[in-house]
């Protein structure tokens, strides 16, 4: 079979496209990790991500998916037995507390519909009940990449404060790390959980966590056995036990050339840009709701992050068959449900190294998917071109001596 023409849309939540850039900086050969001209790559791309959590504490690497980050929070945090309360938004926040549960960690868990954000009265009053303070942390997804909820962080910390408890506040940004804001250190988040192939714009592989001070002294206290995950372990100068093993070089360059970039755009224009192509999204959407087959999973409208869109489908609506009839008949791919939404929505992505026409060129193949399968929709194309017309966060410039704005 012939190659088809053009290329695919991937609009799924992850991984994200890749600049020509960053696969233009992996295109070299390897070299001696534990040489002066990695060191340096290392030592730069340690220091200069630091600023992208808002953070001046330690920031640890390991060549690991999202899930081995959360893995490394556990072991360098919680002996088992300890608990630690899970407010439930999605899937992700599910399988979180199941990764805790088989490490022999406890979890309380908050319950939530997965249409709403975390409830900060209801976290205040689960930690006011925990008069022992038996609960060592409180684990919470930024944006839930399943659901496309946003939980606002802030109010959380306010939270855990007016109870007077000494959890520490971990939060999953997996999703949101350089699509939405997150100054760590600013919003008084002790650990901030991140990975590269959603908003750095990276092939997937390497994880983070960024620790703040507190959290570094609470994992002095930790007995759990650990070697590859070890925090401690990784503050040492010497390559071979920063990145317990051989280093991930190609990533490095990777990244390297992602925080360029991100630099040289500004981080608040990234934020503003994943914003405003959000926004576009969900405006072409709120259009499609009123054919009455599909409606926005996340009840509340501040709480759809910038991240991701997630659209739930009416009873005899199977979003499996958009989702196939997008990526095979209009080449644009998008995701799934997940857990308990299996079967129930569809997800956009629109987070990374996106611009105007390729948003619109999603929303236009999912338009015609929706047609082709003869789903009730109005259309809400003209609506987004409006939108992004009017909110053109370019500046106006010259061209062949014709003014552009």
């Amino acid at each position: 079979m012939p190659d088809r023409p053009g290329r695919q849309f991937l609009q799924v939540p992850g991984p994200t496209n890749i600049p020509d850039r960053i696969l233009r900086a992996m295109h070299r050969p390897a070299m001696d990790f534990s040489g002066p001209d990695f060191m340096d790559i290392a030592t730069e791309c340690l220091e200069s991500i630091k600023p992208l959590f808002g953070t001046t504490s330690e920031v640890f690497f390991y060549t690991a998916s999202g899930h081995g980050a959360w893995e490394a929070c556990f072991a360098n945090l919680f002996d088992v037995g300890d608990t630690i309360l899970m407010p439930e938004t999605g899937r992700f926040s599910k399988t979180w507390g199941e990764m805790a549960d088989e490490l022999g960690i406890r979890v309380e868990t908050l319950p939530n519909d997965w249409r709403s954000a975390i409830d900060p009265d209801a976290l205040e009053q689960a930690l006011r009940a925990d008069t022992g303070h038996r609960i060592k942390a409180v684990l919470a997804v930024h944006v839930e990449t399943a659901t496309g909820v946003l939980s606002d962080v802030p109010p959380l910390r306010a939270a855990i404060d007016a109870a007077g408890h000494p959890a520490l506040l971990v939060v999953d940004a997996i999703a949101s790390f350089m699509t939405m804001p997150l100054p760590m250190d600013d919003w008084g988040i002790d650990v901030v959980i991140a990975a590269c192939q959603k908003g750095l714009m990276m092939p997937p592989g390497l994880s983070f966590n960024a620790v703040s001070d507190r959290a570094l002294e609470a994992s002095k206290a930790c007995a759990r056995h650990r070697n590859y995950w070890s925090w401690t372990d990784r503050m040492g100068r010497e390559q071979y036990h920063r990145f317990a093993g051989t280093a991930p070089e190609h990533l490095f360059f990777a990244l390297q050339e992602s925080i360029t970039m991100i630099n040289e755009w500004g981080m608040e224009a990234v934020f503003a840009r994943h914003s405003r192509l959000a926004e576009a999204v969900r405006t072409c959407a709120a259009r499609w709701t009123e054919g009455g087959a599909l409606e926005f999973n996340a009840v509340h409208p501040a709480q759809r992050a910038d991240a991701l869109t997630v659209m739930r489908t009416a009873e005899g609506v199977d979003p499996d068959l958009i989702r196939f009839t997008a990526r095979e008949r209009f080449d644009v791919a998008i995701g799934g449900g997940l857990g308990q939404v299996a079967g129930k929505v569809f997800r956009i992505g629109h987070m990374g190294d996106l611009n105007d026409p390729m948003i619109l060129g999603a929303l236009a193949g999912i338009e015609a998917t929706l047609a082709h399968l003869e789903i009730p929709f109005e259309s809400g194309l003209s609506e987004a071109v409006g939108y992004l017309a009017r909110t053109s966060l370019e500046p106006e410039r010259q061209q062949d001596g014709r003014r552009v704005v």
